[in-house]
This record gives structure tokens, sequence and C-alpha cells, in this order.
């Protein structure tokens, strides 16, 4: 039997725009003997209501909750409202804020005369009320016209949760559609996934194949899965679009439906009329997805040839003050790494493209401070014209540790709304930044790059820094490597070694595995680079050793890196081992416990997700200093002096961080890399995740495990390869009109 308590509402604690809320609510009845000392008393509740009032007797369904800060709560997983019976709490309903403009004498009179079908009265045979002295046709307009609505928008919601909506769910539809929202529902319940991009496109195939009756083959269902499987497979791919072809297969796979070539063709119609797709040829994209790629063709190439006849003048100028850098910065510049400096003042736009060691940080710094001299900004200026961005936090922390400049992530830059997944700065609310420069392109996506190009203005002007040998964008699209490719923006390559010494042995393997070759004799000829020969089961084992060496170096200069989270040579198991050796258990360390991990005071670990209020980021290191695990369960992890507490809602941010996957490590960089490879990674072997894993390196690069494993990851390019069309629109002039 579900748990419920029976009372009513009393006042409210918190209340978001999505109807989250928190508040107190005196409880009358329950069914749970738990929960019988609050009978006659208040308990805090949480959960999601379109609208609650302190009149209404309301059952509520749910769970206790014991929260970590705020002690016993009801978890509210759904609720009904019981209309009042009794002559004087009808009396006092009608009589409230709800129905306002009819006095409490008029009430009392059509109550005493109605009795207990008073609202039912008012409902379904308002007239009646007529027959009442003193009672006149607008008092019976407003009563019935409010009941109505205070009625069907519960019935809505109500109905919207029996179909199989959370609360949460129900409420956010009911907001949007209102009055219309059966009709919707009814019509068509995929309407509410494409309008909502929160709910789920399985919990909605389930209401619609179960309490809707909708056949698997429904042209409505087929027309909302073909738009669920291309945002799913292009989003894990990269691609930007599939395959007429490749339909078929993946509907039987997604829908379970065999669908025929006939009926495929005029559900693409359909969607191609309802602009949710775009087909050219056998191509079909996602409508907004192409229309990403155009926006980004079409500025960039605007931006590009703004300036193609550049006056000499303007141009010896440039050289000069970038001379005058040189002696201020007591730096030397070389030739290409100049020509970068005076294009991104002579150009709109221009990519600033080299591997590891050839100088693009010093060449952002030169770029900023050139800005800086031509225009004479103040530093207060520098802030307001300049804007710094990188995809990731770390990058973005890097950044403005490299350059003495504020730096952010595209996503703080934009003031995106984690809640409703929108940015602040878009189209119709542009910044008025005139400069921006981003490093780390390369893990920049469509959808990302659509949305900055449109939050700045026309007459911005861009730098895109990066290396498209490193891994691409977690999302679609391939916008630094398209855009080189293209061969019609302005790109300038840099080649000269500046990092290391130019015969480093960690540049010489990182250039090697971006041609596809290797030289093992590489290996173990100095200290930088070393390969420790051990097959798969033997790899955890010596890298345990090897971690015995450096145990007492500083956690930021040490980093293993790993491809994948899963196995014996996984990320999750090397963690565990190397929690035993670069921080044991200790009896003044305290300890909590979080599933089937052990966190400890002094453990290093690694954020997973951005949390913009606290000031950290997806990627950020740091080290817990504090653990609390009595009455309260909290973890408090330094990042760099920026000291964030978590509770158990959010520990799931977070994991140990001895080991983390190369993925995360993008935009970092440390002084002593560790990389295990083995066979049974499989699949994760590819020459762009071991490519950026080798160029996070700065000083020292350590292998151990299998050369096959390696070779084989140098020899697999399949992983490149995705399916785009940017480099055809900047090559075909295509617009944004």
């Amino acid at each position: 039997m579900d748990k419920y308590i029976k009372g009513n509402y009393r006042k409210s604690i918190f209340q978001s725009d999505s109807g989250y809320t928190i508040g107190l609510f005196k409880v009358k009845e329950t069914n749970d003997k738990n929960l019988e000392n609050y009978i006659n008393k208040t308990i805090t509740f949480t959960g999601y209501f379109h609208e609650l009032n302190d009149i209404d007797t309301y059952l509520f369904y749910g769970e206790v909750i014991e929260h970590e800060r705020y002690g016993e709560q009801f978890q509210v997983s759904a609720y009904s409202r019981v209309l009042p019976e009794e002559n004087s709490s009808i009396i006092e309903f009608l009589a409230s804020d709800l129905f306002k403009g009819i006095g409490k004498t008029k009430i009392k009179k059509i109550v005493d005369h109605l009795g207990k079908d008073t609202l039912s009265i008012i409902l379904e045979n308002p007239n009646n009320l007529l027959l009442i002295p003193g009672i006149t046709q607008k008092n019976i307009e407003v009563l019935h016209d409010k009941l109505l609505e205070y009625e069907s928008s519960y019935q809505l919601i109500l109905y919207l949760t029996e179909l199989g909506f959370s609360s949460k769910d129900s409420m956010m539809i009911y907001k949007k559609y209102k009055e219309k929202t059966m009709d919707i529902i009814k019509n068509n319940v995929y309407q509410s996934w494409l309008d909502f991009k929160d709910l789920s496109f399985k919990r909605i195939d389930h209401i619609a194949t179960g309490a809707l009756g909708l056949t698997f083959d429904d042209k409505r269902r087929l027309a909302a899965g073909i738009v669920y499987i291309l945002e799913e497979v292009c989003n894990i791919s990269g691609n930007t679009y599939l395959l007429k072809s490749e339909l078929p297969n993946l509907i039987l796979r997604a829908l379970s439906v065999n669908i025929q070539e006939e009926l495929l063709e005029e559900v693409l119609l359909h969607l191609e009329r309802d602009y949710k797709i775009k087909r050219i040829d056998e191509r079909v994209y996602l409508f907004t997805l192409y229309q990403a790629e155009k926006n980004i063709a079409s500025r960039f190439r605007l931006l590009n040839k703004r300036k193609e006849k550049q006056n000499q003048q303007e141009d010896d100028d440039i050289s000069k003050k970038i001379n005058e850098l040189e002696e201020f910065l007591q730096i030397k510049y070389n030739d290409s790494q100049k020509e970068a400096i005076k294009q991104a003042h002579l150009n709109d736009f221009l990519i600033i493209t080299g591997g590891p060691g050839t100088g693009k940080t010093t060449i952002i710094k030169a770029i900023i401070e050139l800005y800086r001299l031509i225009h004479g900004f103040s530093a207060t200026q520098m802030k307001e014209k300049l804007m710094l961005l990188a995809p990731t936090g770390r990058a973005s922390k890097r950044m403005s540790e490299t350059t003495a400049l504020p730096a952010q992530t595209i996503h703080r830059f934009l003031k995106w709304n984690k809640d409703t997944n929108t940015f602040a700065i878009n189209e119709y609310n542009k910044s008025d930044v005139e400069f921006v420069i981003i490093d780390e392109a390369s893990m920049i996506d469509t959808y990302l790059l659509d949305s900055l190009l449109k939050g700045l203005s026309i007459h911005c002007k861009i730098v895109l820094v990066g290396d498209y040998h490193q891994l691409p964008s977690v999302g679609s699209g391939q916008i630094l490597k398209d855009c080189i490719e293209s061969e019609v923006l302005n790109v300038i390559s840099l080649k000269e070694l500046y990092r290391q010494k130019s015969d480093s042995n960690i540049l010489t393997l990182a250039y090697d595995i971006q041609k596809g070759s290797l030289q093992e004799d590489i290996f173990n000829q100095e200290d930088d680079l070393s390969f420790i020969s051990a097959n798969g089961v033997e790899t955890l084992s010596y890298l345990k050793q090897l971690a015995t060496l450096y145990q007492d170096i500083d956690y930021k200069k040490i980093q293993v890196l790993a491809p994948m989270y899963k196995g014996v040579v996984g990320i999750d198991e090397i963690n565990k081992q190397l929690q035993q050796i670069f921080n044991p258990k200790t009896t003044r360390k305290k300890e909590l416990k979080v599933g089937d991990v052990i966190y400890r005071e002094e453990d290093k670990v690694i954020q997973l997700t951005n949390m913009p209020d606290d000031n950290v980021f997806n990627g950020d290191i740091g080290i817990i200093t504090r653990i609390e695990n009595g009455t309260k369960r909290e973890i408090y992890i330094d990042f760099d002096g920026n000291v964030v507490r978590y509770t158990p809602s959010n520990f799931v941010n977070f994991k140990h961080g001895f080991a983390i996957s190369i993925h995360k490590a993008q935009g970092s960089e440390f002084s002593i890399v560790i990389i295990p490879l083995v066979k049974n990674y499989g699949k994760m072997l590819y020459r762009k995740l071991i490519y950026t894993a080798v160029t996070r390196c700065k000083e020292r690069l350590i292998l151990i495990g299998e050369m096959k494993a390696l070779d084989f990851a140098i020899l697999n390019n399949q992983e490149d390869i995705r399916r785009t069309s940017l480099k055809e629109m900047l090559e075909s002039g295509i617009t944004s009109k």
C-alpha cells in the first residue's frame, strides 16, 4: 500500500518556477505507523505541485526521507485533493481569495440552500443558483468559471500522472499547454517530448504504446522515433547527419518496427514539412543541427573575407609594434608566430593551429598584449572589449593562469541556465564584446559554437586556437578539423618546437603518433620517455611499483591517464590501488563510504560536472581536506584554494583522481604522466586518444603495458572519421539565408 499523509498545507519555505516546493504540512491522518507521531503536527514536505492552498484537504503520497541537513521530510511523489464536504468548510473555501468579488454573506446563503452538493451544482447546473434570493448572474459566472478553472487544472495534472508522467513532468507539461493539455497529449503524446527535451523518450514511448494504446507502427511514433534516433546516434558518433539507408535498421533496433520504404518516405516527408529534419540527397539531418552548421559556415566566411585587401601601411605599423612587444617582453618570436600575431589583428577571423610545444599559449599572450598596445586600453577596458574562452573549466583556468586575464567557459560566458538548458546571451540579447579568443577549439561541438556565434555581435573578431589532432568534441561535429581542411579560411600553422628542448623524445613520439608511425627505439634512451613492458595481468602490479617511487611527488605534478573506467586495468581499479599507495589508511584521517568507494581525507579527486555557483568545473582536480561522517555526511574538497562542500545529494559529482580518463585530461598539462596500455582496452585504443594522452605531458612520460597495444592504437584512426557538412559548406560558400 502506498504511504500517505492526509491534512492541510500550511506554508511554503521555497518554491521554484518549475513548481518544486518545500513547505510545511499539518498531518491529520496517515497509514504509516512511523508518522503517527506527526498527527496534529506539521512535517516538512518536498515535491512538484501546480498550486496549493490552505483551505483544501490533501492526500500526499510518497515516503519519508532523512535529509542530511534538514532532517526528516516527506518526499511527495503524487498528490490528490479532497474537496470540502462539510457546510462550514465549503463556505470557507468559496469565501477564499480564489473567488474574489462575492461576499461571505452571499456564499453562506448559497451553501445553506444547496448544502453539501454546492460545488457539484455550481459546476454542473449553475443556473440553479438563480433560485436563491440576492444571487446575480454575475455572481454565478464568477463562481462557475473560477471553480471550473480550479478543478480542470487539477484534473489535467491528475490525468497526466495517471498516464505515467511524474509530478515534475506533469507540472512542466501543464504550465506550457494549460487547458489544451489533454487534447495535445491525446492527439500526439510525442509532442511533449519534442517540446521538452528533459523528458525521456522511452518513458513517453511507454505511455504512448501502453496507457494510450498506440500501435508500434503508428506514424506519430515513427516520426518522433526518427528524431530520437538522429539525436542519439549523432551525439554518440559525433556525426551531424545519418544516411537514409541506415534508418530502417536503427528503427528496428530502437522501436522494434520493420519499416517499409514507402512508409519511411512518408514519415520523412512529414518531418521535413514540419522542419524537424533536413534532407539533402541521401543525407538526413536534424533540422537544428543542419542550421547550426550552416550558421557557422556563413559567419566564418563573412568574418574571413572582411579584410581581404590589407593596407600596406597598417601591415607595417603592426610589424613595428610586434618588434616593440618583443623588446618589452624580452622574447623573440619566429616568423610563423609573428605572422599569427599580425593576422590576428589585421583580420576579423583567424585559426592558429599547432601541435604540442609550438607556442600556442605564447601567441595568445602576444595577441592580447598587442591588442592592448594598439588601442591603449586600460585593464578595465580590456575586460570589456576582449574575452578569453575555452570549452572546459580546466582549459579556461589554464588560459587565465598563463595570460593573467580572466577567462571563462563558453557556457559561463553565455550565462547558461542549467535548469532550462538555455543561454541568457543569445541572438536576442547579444554580448558587447569586440574580440574573442577561444583556446582548445578542437573540443567545441557544433551546437555550442552555434550558440556562441548567436550571442556575439556580427562585428566581433574571432581567433580559434587548437590542435585538431587531439580528441574532437564529445558532441556532434569536428569544427577545427573541418575549418582547417576546407582551405578557405585564414589559418596559421605553428610547426617550430619551443615547449621542451628540440630533441625531446616526448614531442618526437607525439608527432610520430600524429603521422601514424612508431620508432620503438625512441623509448628508454633518455629520462623523459620510458616504456615498461608488461602483459595485461602484470600492468597493474608494475603501475603500483612505479607509483611507490613517486608517492611523495606533489599531486598536481603526476597523473595516471587511462582510456576506460572498467576492467582489471580500468580507472576505477587503478584508483582503488593507488589510494593505498598515495594516501593509505591512518587513524588520523577520517573516511566516508559512498556506494562501494571509500573516500579519505587527503585523497586526490576529480570533478565530473560543472558547478558554476561554486566556481568548480568538469575536469578540475582537488584534494579532500575534511570529512564529516556523523549525523551530517559532508566532504570538503580544496580546488586550488577554492574549498567546496559536498553533501550526499552531490557526491556523484566527483571521483577519485589518482587516475583519470584521457578525455577528462584534455585541456590540462602535468609534469609527469603515466599511461597504462593493454590490448584489453579494445576499441578505446585509437590514435587521437593516445596522441591526446601523450601531449598532456611536459617533462616525463612513462608507458606501461603491451607494445602491441600501442602499435594498434597508433594505426587505428577509425575513430577520427566523422560525417559532417561544415567543410563542404565552407568550400561552397553557403550562407545562412
